[in-house]
């Protein structure tokens, strides 16, 4: 069984955390996942680096200029996810866009992922008219899932058909925007996740974009199975580094 789908059926409110592969330094991946894992983060969220990342905000668009600079490629984070792949017991997701996928080779590129232990991919820009022509099959061979993300302009007739499609996770945009942490998660929120909540569908949620720390994680976990922590941790790193990286986890813990 995929490992991030047998976490779902034994833990709630799962804590996930996304990081840019090769900021702040381009040998920093691999400890920050040994780091995040050591401090019990349930799944990692592992984002390749691309110039143009539309569903980005301006800390993670500058965390992949970072990275790019660092001289960050898909080779080199392939080569590093699979040096850790032995040891590393937390799932990792790898988050990219389209374009990164039809440049490497989409067999090459899911072979890749099967090599380094992923399983599951975020594709914020694939088409779902491309997904069930085409990469529904094409992940199938390979054994990877695929996220689909909603937010509070999906149509219901979408987010029911997004979740037929589903067989890990719903990413459940907590807003109508790009990334970065908002501050509290206001009432119209609230109105959207329990909207969502009330359409009782069979996939697990896991809410994104503006949560930060333990108060916004606590809120969106009253609402779905778990929730992702993106730009709040990018700022850590920047300021912190990978020394930094226990207490953070422990603040969004606590």
């Amino acid at each position: 069984m995929n490992k991030l789908k047998q976490i779902f059926q034994e833990q709630e409110a799962l804590l996930s955390i996304f990081f840019t592969a090769g900021f702040p330094n381009i040998n920093d991946t691999t400890s920050i996942i040994a780091e995040l894992s050591k401090s019990k983060v349930d799944f990692i969220e592992v984002g390749l680096p691309y110039s143009d990342p539309l569903a980005d905000g301006p800390t993670i668009q500058d965390s992949s200029q970072v990275a790019l600079k660092n001289g960050m490629n898909l080779d080199v984070v392939f080569e590093q996810l699979k040096s850790i792949k032995d040891t590393n017991t937390t799932p990792l997701v790898v988050m990219g866009y389209l374009n990164q996928v039809l440049k490497y080779g989409e067999e090459k590129f899911c072979q890749a992922c099967v090599d380094v232990g992923v399983e599951t991919l975020i594709l914020p820009d694939l088409p779902m008219i491309e997904y069930e022509n085409h990469y529904q099959q094409l992940f199938k061979k390979y054994g990877l899932t695929n996220v689909f993300l909603i937010t509070p302009h999906t149509s219901e007739e979408r987010i029911r058909k997004i979740d037929a499609l589903t067989e890990t996770f719903i990413y459940v945009v907590a807003s109508a925007s790009i990334t970065g942490a908002k501050g509290e998660i206001s009432e119209e929120q609230i109105n959207y996740f329990e909207r969502i909540q009330s359409m009782n569908l069979k996939s697990n949620l896991v809410v994104g974009f503006g949560i930060s720390d333990n108060k916004t994680f606590s809120t969106a976990c009253q609402y779905a199975d778990g929730a992702i922590i993106g730009s709040a941790f990018i700022k850590e790193l920047a300021k912190n580094g990978v020394s930094g990286i226990a207490n953070f986890i422990s603040s969004v813990k606590s």
